[in-house]
């Protein structure tokens, strides 16, 4: 078969799996695609490759093209969200300092009450609060604003930083953060390192947020659909496998390669197996649907989700917000992906918006082949967003 060359770029984090997995398990190659993966030391540095086309696609996170439709942040350009790499796997801990205050509240840490460990923090936090988190258009920022929203905290209390992930650990230990919201594996770095303890996954605030995206330039797009499709597919087939739990030591050993995350194997298995220590020499916690790769239609680029998002860069922002939501609809590209599918079978679900938040329980949808259950897709203070659109797949 012959080969094309695909440049892709992506953060070392567990959630980029799926590309690193496409390429090292010949997915990628069994769809004609030699992938090249460049691993790069910020989101900043990301987004502006993938604008100004030094790559094709990238592990992006889920509101970045979105933002950079919209023309907030770096050069205006139109990005598309060809799939969900992943949802949940994010972290939010704080420094031991703050912790040993929380605690002398009353508070214990159970690493899935966000009610209580706000107040805690509310009544332990110094004059201000200063919050970490990887990217100003992140889904860290969109679930930590959600949450400290509905706490008695001021908002001029808190002021939120940027820190690129593997800086994370770092700017703890050094006293520049009291905070910070980032994905794995860098918040157990920072318990390792830093002896930050882990307050609350994201999935505690939100239950199905999509993480990160396989972004790509519209225009690009638009030139090469079969090269899409090869990559949906491949990306797709490797999501698929990291979803089985028998697989998760050998994927473990392949993200531990120094060409990939380049860190200990204790530092990448508690993302994938789920067990997570939220402090030193303390036993790991469960956390339920810490990260997910593919069961309940999480690859679906949904417009929903998109919809969103938009409404919150609108909130932060003062845009228009059906103009927002417009443009996010837009970039969500579910037309591609059941393109690139439905021809090798995929259960496709029959439209390509939902209600947000609505699922407490998993639930049968209608798909094409009638086999699809989604959700639980809650949000902690039990929101319901309901966007109206169109129930025809599109």
């Amino acid at each position: 078969m012959n080969t094309t060359r695909i440049h892709c770029g992506y953060l070392p984090l567990v959630d980029c799996a799926p590309l690193i997995i496409a390429k090292e398990l010949s997915f990628a190659a069994q769809e004609g695609i030699d992938l090249t993966l460049a691993k790069q030391p910020s989101w900043s540095a990301l987004r502006d490759m993938l604008a100004f086309g030094e790559i094709e696609f990238a592990h992006i996170l889920s509101p970045m093209p979105v933002a950079m439709s919209l023309g907030l942040g770096g050069m205006p350009s139109h990005i598309d969200a060809l799939m969900v790499l992943s949802v949940n796997g994010t972290v939010i801990g704080v420094s031991a300092e703050l912790d040993r205050k929380m605690r002398d509240t009353g508070w214990r840490n159970s690493f899935c009450d966000p009610q209580s460990t706000s107040t805690a923090l509310f009544e332990a936090a110094p004059r201000r609060l200063r919050i970490g988190v990887p990217f100003p258009f992140s889904m860290h920022r969109m679930l930590l604003e959600t949450w400290l929203s509905q706490s008695p905290i001021d908002p001029d209390q808190v002021e939120i930083v940027t820190v690129p992930p593997p800086q994370m650990a770092q700017a703890v230990r050094n006293g520049a953060l009291d905070m910070f919201c980032v994905g794995e594996p860098w918040g157990s770095v920072a318990v390792q390192q830093s002896n930050a303890i882990l307050v609350l996954p994201g999935s505690s605030i939100w239950e199905f947020a999509p993480e990160k995206v396989l972004g790509a330039r519209r225009d690009w797009v638009t030139q090469n659909p079969s090269r899409c499709h090869a990559m949906i597919r491949a990306v797709y087939k490797a999501a698929h496998w990291l979803d089985q739990p028998e697989n998760i030591p050998l994927a473990v050993e392949i993200l531990a390669r120094s060409q990939h995350l380049d860190l200990p194997d204790h530092a990448i298995d508690p993302a994938l197996t789920q067990q997570i220590v939220t402090k030193l020499e303390e036993r790991p916690m469960h956390a339920d649907r810490f990260l997910g790769f593919h069961k309940g239609a999480a690859n679906f680029p949904w417009r929903s989700q998109a919809a969103w998002i938009a409404d919150v860069l609108a909130g932060w922002h003062d845009l228009d917000r059906d103009h927002a939501r417009s443009a996010a609809r837009d970039c969500f590209r579910t037309d591609i992906y059941r393109e690139a599918l439905t021809l090798i079978g995929v259960d496709m679900p029959g439209a390509s918006e939902k209600v947000e938040g609505s699922m407490s329980v998993p639930t049968a949808v209608a798909s094409s082949k009638g086999e699809m259950i989604l959700g639980p897709d809650r949000f902690f203070n039990g929101a319901v967003f309901d966007f109206g659109g169109s129930k025809q797949p599109k």
